[in-house]
């Protein structure tokens, strides 16, 4: 997050120092269409970084009063949150088919393996009848849409 700020400010400086550079010319100096084009993309650049400053409320009031009555100070995107939300959902609906294939399946038992997902990796843990069985539920976790791989500590147990 230091570096984040950093960096934004660096941005303002930066761009606050071509804005006067390219201001302070002489007035009877005839400006070519490049340094119109700088001084444009100068401007338009410091617009957008103080509407961003702007938008993720980091003035220094903000900041001093979040550090004294938090100790942090949190900002995250609303797309990120959403993907989250979206991906908790995606790993408890795997999770769900993978549970039903298990039930649904007469040579393998629901109630002896244990399946959770987390970011789309299935980790199943339990006991099966054969080594043909635990291959057979592998099989059927990794043939699950959304699944990006399994991890099986199934063993074997009569």
């Amino acid at each position: 997050m230091k570096g984040f700020i950093l960096g934004l400010i660096l941005g303002v400086v930066v761009c606050a120092g071509l804005v006067w550079y390219l201001g302070s010319k002489p007035e009877h100096q005839e400006a070519g269409p490049t340094t119109n084009t700088l001084k444009n993309a100068a401007v338009e650049t410091k617009d957008v970084v103080q509407e961003k400053v702007d938008s993720l409320n980091l003035s220094t009031t903000n900041i001093k009063a979040e550090l004294a009555n938090t100790g942090a100070i949190i900002r995250r995107k609303a797309q990120d949150a959403g993907q989250y939300v979206a991906d908790a959902t995606a790993d408890t609906r795997i999770t769900a088919d993978i549970k039903g294939k298990l039930v649904a399946d007469p040579n393998l038992s629901a109630l002896s393996i244990s399946v959770s997902t987390t970011d789309g990796l299935v980790t199943m843990s339990g006991a099966a009848s054969s080594p043909e069985n635990i291959r057979h539920a592998v099989d059927l976790a990794w043939n699950t849409d959304g699944v990006r791989g399994v991890v099986s500590t199934i063993q074997v147990r009569d």
